[in-house]
């Protein structure tokens, strides 16, 4: 399998392809990642070096590859943090690219548009451009809950809101919805749920709440459900692969007290999950 990665990149820390590219590594995926920044850590930081990529420079890296002749052979191509709308449509014409060579191609887009407590932390025109373009064009999109508010138009307070907020982002066009980091009136405080939403039918993961505060998780869960979805077809199993590893990933983070999570060291949890959750219809 070989999946085109086009996101934000970090040399120290996992956020953006940092983040993404290594599991699905280790999960036997041969990945081309392609870097819409490169900053020398993420912006929680607080201060960082570095610079934003443009539309051009995207185009240019897909073009090389292009020139390889393997463009074909892409299954399928993941975007998460875009930085500018310019490079929304450079990632666009790269999925349009790949589907042309081979239609069976899937596009997995997180939706990077903000979070709960933080709203939208994204430059002016990324968000319009995420609701009205990128989630259009996508075959899987995997908003946190803030991010299925914005996209939906709807708020989601309790289970049938969430579930109503994916049947109006399916109606946007995507097939399958993942939605990370949910807590609804149904969600008891110790816990926080998973859902994914497929061909009408809606499947709920509720793990443990960790207490810690780390970047680049939603990107690492992206990553891991869009592989084991490419793979299975069914959203149903894609959630409960994804959730046991970025449960077990964060809870070795949250042991270890670190800032960053383990991505490397705690990588057997991409392919051996020490955790467990079935995946029950809601």
């Amino acid at each position: 399998m070989n999946v085109l990665s086009i996101q934000s990149h970090v040399a120290y820390g996992h956020v953006g392809n940092a983040s993404a590219v290594f599991p699905m590594q280790r999960l036997g995926v041969e990945v081309w990642p392609i870097h819409t920044v490169q900053f020398s850590n993420h912006t929680g930081y607080g201060s960082w070096k570095g610079r934003v990529f443009d539309g051009p420079a995207i185009e240019e890296l897909v073009e090389g590859i292009a020139e390889r002749g393997v463009l074909g052979r892409c299954d399928g191509v993941l975007s998460g943090y875009m930085g500018s709308a310019d490079i929304g449509n450079a990632i666009l014409s790269a999925v349009a690219r790949v589907r042309s060579l081979n239609p069976d191609a899937l596009y997995c887009c997180d939706p990077v548009i903000g979070d709960v407590g933080r709203g939208v932390f994204v430059r002016p025109g990324i968000p319009e451009f995420m609701r009205e373009q990128a989630v259009p064009a996508a075959d899987i999109v995997t908003p946190n809950q803030f991010e299925l508010d914005y996209l939906s138009g709807l708020t989601s307070e309790s289970l049938a809101d969430v579930k109503q907020g994916i049947g109006a982002v399916h109606a946007l066009g995507p097939k399958v919805v993942l939605v990370t980091s949910v807590e609804t009136k149904e969600t008891p405080s110790d816990s926080v749920d998973l859902l994914a939403g497929e061909g009408g039918r809606f499947w709920r993961i509720r793990t443990p709440k960790l207490s810690l505060s780390v970047n680049g998780a939603g990107d690492a869960v992206a990553a891991l459900f869009f592989v084991h979805y490419a793979r299975t077809r069914s959203a149903s199993a894609a959630l409960a692969e994804a959730s046991a590893s970025i449960y077990g990933l964060l809870k070795r983070t949250e042991e270890a007290g670190s800032r960053e999570i383990l991505t490397i060291a705690a990588q057997d949890e991409f392919v051996s999950p020490t955790y467990r959750f079935t995946a029950e219809e809601v």
